[in-house]
């Protein structure tokens, strides 16, 4: 925060699933230096419990965010309003579509989607008018050969956004659609890869650098704070679509 400048989440509480690395631990860091309380969920507790200890955490939550009970019981039992929830997913997965099983076809195709719903309809009368649900997508919708289910999965999730902008408002609900982000996700998914992945982008992209976490916090933020912004999907991929 800026020296002189009043935090712009003062006051305020921010949900994280996903939270303890990556694009949400980062984005819970912010949200702290803008003066917000935040609540940590993810699955491995010993994990979200290092990440609450660092940021000095309102509380966490270990719970699988697809598991619809356990997330039911999560915003049922918060006792008071917050103002804004981010979600995070795990990587892409890119499989050929014909090795695919149909529940495969299934889950790829709808999972991250069901999830947006769910989230939504448990943020009702949870999450304060005005306030945000954040959901992270894929910035590349391309139809190519090789990745799968991915393309059309992604390209679901704006008209998706917008949809439930206009179903649950006056909650915001936004969409970040990102490139490649250097997370310790990429790092396990990419393997020996990685730094060749890194270099690749380097020399390719219009930014001349790789994708953070912190560029994602960045607009996370300020889409919690910005309250004429809804149903919108912003792509943070550093150009990528431009040269790809």
């Amino acid at each position: 925060m800026t020296a002189g400048r009043e935090p712009e989440l003062a006051g305020q509480t921010v949900v994280v699933i996903g939270g303890s690395s990556g694009i949400g631990l980062e984005t819970a860091r912010r949200a702290r230096t803008e003066g917000a309380a935040v609540i940590l969920v993810g699955r491995d507790q010993g994990r979200l419990d290092r990440a609450a200890s660092e940021l000095g955490a309102e509380r966490t939550a270990a719970f699988d965010a697809t598991d619809d009970a356990a997330l039911a019981g999560f915003f049922a039992g918060l006792a008071d309003p917050v103002d804004h929830v981010m979600v995070t997913g795990g990587g892409p997965s890119y499989s050929a579509i014909l090795q695919m099983d149909s529940d495969t076809v299934r889950r790829q195709l709808s999972g991250h989607a069901t999830l947006m719903v769910a989230v939504a309809r448990n943020a009702v009368g949870k999450v304060r008018p005005g306030g945000t649900l954040l959901f992270m997508g894929g910035a590349d919708d391309r139809v190519v050969r090789g990745i799968g289910i991915f393309a059309a999965a992604a390209a679901a999730l704006p008209p998706l956004t917008a949809t439930l902008a206009l179903e649950i408002a006056p909650i915001r609900v936004n969409l970040i659609a990102a490139g490649f982000v250097d997370t310790p996700l990429s790092a396990t998914l990419l393997g020996t890869d990685l730094d060749k992945r890194r270099a690749e982008l380097r020399s390719t992209l219009p930014i001349g650098r790789v994708v953070g976490p912190a560029d994602i916090a960045a607009l996370a933020v300020h889409l919690m704070t910005n309250t004429a912004i809804t149903g919108e999907t912003y792509n943070v991929d550093g150009g990528q679509r431009l040269v790809s």
